[in-house]
Formats: C-alpha cells, sequence, structure tokens
C-alpha cells in the first residue's frame, strides 16, 4: 500500500488548509524549541480507496512533531496528520504500513507515532449514534473502536490514546455563501447579537505585535473565569510572529480585537492557510459582556477569511455534543449558533514502537487526561 516514503525538506509541505500540517507550524514548533520532520508517501489509488482500479500513484507528505517525553525518549507526534482520507476499510492497515516505514526514520528511543486524525470519526456516519433529536450520542468504548480500526491490520497494534491532544470535534462555516445568506443560516439570537454589537459601536481591528499585551490581558481575564491552564505571553508571541513565506505552505495569522471607544472587549487569533480559515485562540473581557463583542468579532473574522479567499472557517473546538456538563458546552452553544456544520474527527490513535515503554507511558498519560481546552 505504501509504495515508498523519503523525508524532505521541511519547507517543501504541500499547500494544506491544515494548520498544522503546514511549514508554517513548523517554524512555531521551532521556536518553541520543539524538533520537526517532513515526509513525502506515495500510495495507489486502488490501495486507498474501496472500489477504485486506478493505479496510477497518489503523493502525499506529512510534519511529524518529535516531542521529548525525558532525556532520552521521544514520541512522533503527527498533528491533524496525514491529510489523504482513505476507505474508512483501508484506514488501519494504511496506517500500519505508514508507521512501519516510518520507524527507520525516526530517534532510537521513539516510544510510539500518535496520529491525531482529523479523519472523520467512522460513527458520525451510523444511524444509531444518534438519538431521536439528530444529537450525536458519541462513541462506543475504547475495545470496540479498536476492534474497527484494526480491522484488517497485520499487528493489530492500534491503540485509541486516552486523551486527544488537538479538539476531536469542530464546526465547519461554508464560506462559498453570500455574506446575507450566512447571516440568514445564523440561529436568530446570534444573528440579533451581531446586529446589536454593530449598534452599539463594537468595532474590530487587526493589530500587530506591538498590541499583545492587550490580547494577553484578555486572555488573563478568560483563564481566570473559566479555571484552564495559561500560557506564558512568549507562546502567542511565537504563534504571531512566526514565518514561512519562502515555503510551500505558509499561513497567515490576524490578531483581530474587538473594541468600544478604545476599550479592548474581545480578541482572536486567525490563522489563514490555503483555503481555510482556523479560529485558533481566543479570549473576552469579564465585564461589558453585554456588548456582545464575540459575536462582532466572529462575525468579521469570517468577512476577513472570505476576502482572503478561503472557503471554508474553522472553528476549533467544541464539545461532542450538547451535554451541559461537557466543559466545552458553553464554547459549543456559541459556536452551533452560527449556522456551520458540526464535524466529528477520529482523534488520536497511537502506534507503539517499542509496546513495553508504551504500557508505562500509556499508564501514567491516563492519570494526567484532561479535556482540550481551546
Amino acid at each position: 500500500m505504501i509504495a515508498d516514503i523519503n523525508d524532505k525538506e521541511v519547507s517543501g509541505l504541500y499547500k494544506t488548509g491544515i494548520i498544522q500540517q503546514t511549514a508554517y507550524w513548523s517554524a512555531v514548533k521551532k521556536m518553541q524549541g520543539i524538533e520537526s520532520k517532513a515526509f513525502n508517501f506515495k500510495s495507489k489509488h486502488s490501495d486507498l480507496y474501496i472500489g477504485v482500479e486506478d493505479d496510477t500513484y497518489f503523493v502525499g507528505d506529512l510534519l511529524i512533531i518529535i516531542q521529548a517525553v525525558d532525556h532520552e525518549h521521544s514520541i512522533a507526534y503527527v498533528p491533524y496528520g496525514p491529510e489523504i482520507e482513505p476507505s474508512e476499510e483501508n484506514q488501519g492497515v494504511f496506517l500500519e504500513q505508514l508507521s512501519e516505514s516510518l520507524r527507520s526514520y525516526l530517534p532510537p528511543n521513539c516510544i510510539m507515532i500518535r496520529y491525531d486524525l482529523s479523519w472523520e470519526s467512522h460513527w458520525a456516519k451510523e444511524d444509531d449514534c444518534y438519538d431521536l433529536y439528530g444529537n450525536w450520542l458519541g462513541v462506543p468504548e475504547k475495545r470496540i473502536q479498536e476492534m474497527r480500526f484494526n480491522f484488517n491490520t497485520e499487528n493489530w497494534n492500534f491503540h485509541k490514546a486516552n486523551t486527544d491532544i488537538l479538539p476531536s470535534n469542530t464546526i465547519f462555516m461554508n464560506l462559498r455563501k453570500e455574506e446575507d445568506l450566512l447571516l440568514a443560516n445564523m440561529k436568530s439570537k446570534t444573528r440579533y447579537n451581531i446586529h446589536l454589537a454593530e449598534r452599539k459601536g463594537v468595532k474590530v481591528h487587526s493589530l500587530g505585535l506591538e498590541s499583545l499585551e492587550i490580547w494577553y490581558e484578555l486572555y488573563r481575564q478568560t483563564a481566570l473565569r473559566n479555571n484552564f491552564f495559561l500560557h506564558d505571553i512568549n507562546y502567542f508571541k511565537i504563534v504571531l510572529s512566526a514565518k514561512a513565506n519562502d515555503t510551500l505552505s505558509p499561513a497567515d495569522v490576524y490578531l483581530l480585537v474587538a473594541e468600544v471607544d478604545n476599550q479592548p472587549l474581545a480578541a482572536m487569533f486567525l490563522v489563514i492557510a490555503a483555503n481555510r480559515g482556523t479560529y485558533l485562540y481566543g479570549a473576552s473581557a469579564s465585564e461589558n459582556r453585554n456588548y456582545m463583542a464575540t459575536y462582532a468579532l466572529q462575525w468579521r473574522a469570517m468577512q476577513v477569511a472570505k476576502e482572503k479567499g478561503c472557503t471554508e472557517y474553522d472553528f476549533f473546538g467544541v464539545s461532542p455534543q450538547a451535554d451541559p456538563s461537557h466543559p466545552l458546552y458553553g464554547l459549543y452553544r456559541f459556536k452551533t449558533g452560527f449556522g456551520g456544520e458540526i464535524y466529528h474527527r477520529m482523534g488520536c490513535w497511537d502506534y507503539p514502537l517499542d509496546n513495553e515503554k508504551y504500557r508505562y507511558y500509556a499508564s501514567m498519560e491516563f492519570k494526567n487526561q484532561s479535556y482540550h481546552l481551546s
């Protein structure tokens, strides 16, 4: 199935809307002191897709982050990659052959390859995984997931990770529609709040690195209000300043700030890569929430993405269903109001390269698992 694999320069990573698979993202990781590698692979179309008799080769690539676990060991992490999505029946065996082909290119003490798959969940297509109201009921227990994913594999070696690193549930907005139609498809309360913010004088501006302190103060308030981990300001400085303009897969990053009378009320990072705009990080003030600045901010971000030629907008992270007990339920309510389509990803899958060390790592990780908070 995998006919050939070879490493290549990160600058040669192909253009993609998945920012975590771009040369830009590698530049971010490099500035954080984290190594990354890029690879090309070849596979016949007939090996990828059921019912296809085309024996020509597909050439794809992927970015792998080499994450140190301690002074001796590492894991190979593939964020939202590979992008190519084979037929469900071929997915496990495809990744198995890809993993074995990659083994010799990875550090000797690499414990595993973790694929944070952006592929659609197998259970998102199952009618019996939805209730009478169309709400997704989620995936079955890990044992059932692993049986299905390892189907056709030789080594039966894939394990569903105890935690997902990147959001496994998101909402995509189709930006091919005209703005009037986008507004018309929103929930009435969301549309009302966008217009209310406009009437109250909320303006959205794109600011530069010199305004990062404005973002960070809003982010600090958000972290305190929602009790999540507070990244250092240098983390966001890297995201905003990293450049990959001399590569095949650059990205443009915008710091958008919504304010009234020069008072910042909400801010976000918008990343434009290929045909996709992604809402990467967001923050808002704890006061003056009646100005509905977050609604104005999202609407302006969609407009900017559309102006830049994007055909889709990724809201990047919601709870899997309308469950008030889930930590991301507030984001679910907010983001679904804009009228996009919810998308359930496969999440993280591990291919151990050293089974004994993997079992120890997985057991330690299980004790510290947590939800992803965007």
